[in-house]
């Protein structure tokens, strides 16, 4: 038997690589996970860690494209475009653009929003069922806002959107946002309370998905940079990595932002762009949130964990450029200190910087590939991969087995981009 086979070869193991190995596994594939780092090292590890059925709507709609033209001006803006241009960015930005009218708003709310669900309630048993220990909790996630003018604005595009999605939203005035979020500052003008939303820690969500993955029989290659591909009669025969060549009878690529580039060597065309996120994570202040909170002017987002508290969130596309951006730090310690009386915790513990992978409609790309035989993808989750990590992953499985998936396979199909 050729140890360097399995069922599955998957590529990729941030979280959205590790729940389809998980799922495939429970299927009773043999499956080999194939990362660049270690398990959960890219955008899986410090993203704000929440799971929202209340992001359901996608940023392209109608003016969408002004303001990230406007943004070029402003570097510290919560969505940022570098007015650098390269070939393939401006390609996705034009892509991007086409879709910011209301047809494919409404297209790509009711798909996100499908999967945002059936996930929400996947990662419930799947945390309790196999006792991962990630800091779950189920207290909702709250909007605050501080002008009426953001206020109505989200009610008419975002909260409207939802509950015709069938997602409760519940409105509140300033003065029960303030009662409910004493970790306030006063001057609230209101608020939208999203109670189906929950929130984890997402390190220790990866790291406990990937014990499982191996305590179930599953083989993770840690430091197994891929090189190129070994292709024949229209499949993938083989995948040649630092850690040495493996096969799978069925690839699954799960890479995140780093999708676009090794499609390239297959040939795909992924119209996908990294956005570079940030986060902030300190020791816990005093007076802490007790629920997750968007601060929706700043575009700042917090997240409350037994370990730890974290500031994110902001959008930056400014290609595959490295390292944390200052200046985007500042606006989210800014932005937090705008409407946090404690807005920092008493020790800093880590800065950190990832890229989330954007697709040009804001839909995952999840299903067989048109091009080659024997590969499946599964990326483009944007910021919402912890999100849509379980779904993605039972999705991938049932298509795998021929089965019938829980949601429609349809809007996150390869086949919509030729790839």
């Amino acid at each position: 038997m050729d140890a360097s086979r399995s069922d599955v070869l998957i590529l990729g193991g941030g979280v959205i690589g590790l729940a389809c190995a998980f799922y495939l596994l429970k299927s009773g594939a043999t499956v080999r996970v194939l990362e660049q780092g270690t398990p959960g090292c890219g955008s899986s590890h410090g993203n704000c860690g929440t799971i929202t059925p209340s992001h359901a709507a996608p940023l392209a709609m109608p003016g969408m494209l002004g303001v990230a033209l406007r943004s070029m001006l402003r570097a510290d803006a919560p969505l940022y475009l570098n007015p650098r241009f390269d070939g393939p960015r401006l390609r996705w930005l034009l892509g991007f653009a086409s879709h910011c009218n209301w047809s494919d708003f409404e297209h790509a709310a009711r798909a996100r929003s499908s999967i945002l669900q059936r996930s929400r309630g996947l990662l419930s048993s799947l945390v309790r069922e196999e006792r991962l220990d990630c800091e779950f909790g189920e207290e909702g996630e709250l909007y605050v806002y501080r002008t009426q003018k953001a206020l109505q604005t989200d009610d008419r595009h975002h909260a409207q959107v939802l509950e015709r999605l069938g997602v409760e939203v519940q409105r509140l005035r300033g003065d029960e946002v303030e009662a409910r979020e004493p970790a306030l500052k006063p001057g609230v003008a209101g608020g939208l309370f999203h109670p189906g939303d929950a929130r984890l820690r997402p390190d220790r969500y990866a790291a406990e998905l990937a014990r499982r993955v191996v305590e179930l029989g599953g083989s993770i290659e840690a430091g197994a940079r891929i090189d190129d591909f070994g292709t024949q009669d229209g499949r993938i025969d083989h995948v040649r990595t630092t850690r040495g060549v493996f096969r799978g009878d069925r690839v699954v690529m799960a890479l995140g932002a780093w999708s676009p580039l090794l499609g390239r060597t297959l040939g795909l065309r992924l119209p996908m762009q990294p956005g570079k996120g940030y986060s902030l994570t300190y020791t816990r202040p005093a007076r802490v949130p007790r629920h997750a909170l968007v601060l929706r002017e700043a575009a700042v987002c917090v997240t409350t964990w037994e370990s730890g508290y974290r500031l994110g969130s902001t959008m930056e596309f400014s290609g595959y450029v490295e390292g944390l951006n200052r200046t985007r730090l500042d606006a989210l310690r800014r932005g937090a200190a705008e409407g946090l009386h404690e807005p920092e915790g008493p020790e800093l513990l880590e800065e950190w910087w990832g890229w989330r992978p954007m697709s040009m409609d804001e839909v995952p790309i999840i299903g067989p590939s048109s091009r080659w035989s024997n590969l499946m993808l599964a990326t483009a989750h944007g910021m919402l991969g912890v999100s849509m990590s379980a779904a993605t992953g039972e999705l991938i499985a049932s298509l795998m087995r021929g089965g019938t998936p829980s949601i429609d396979p349809a809007p996150y199909a390869p086949v919509r981009f030729g790839v």
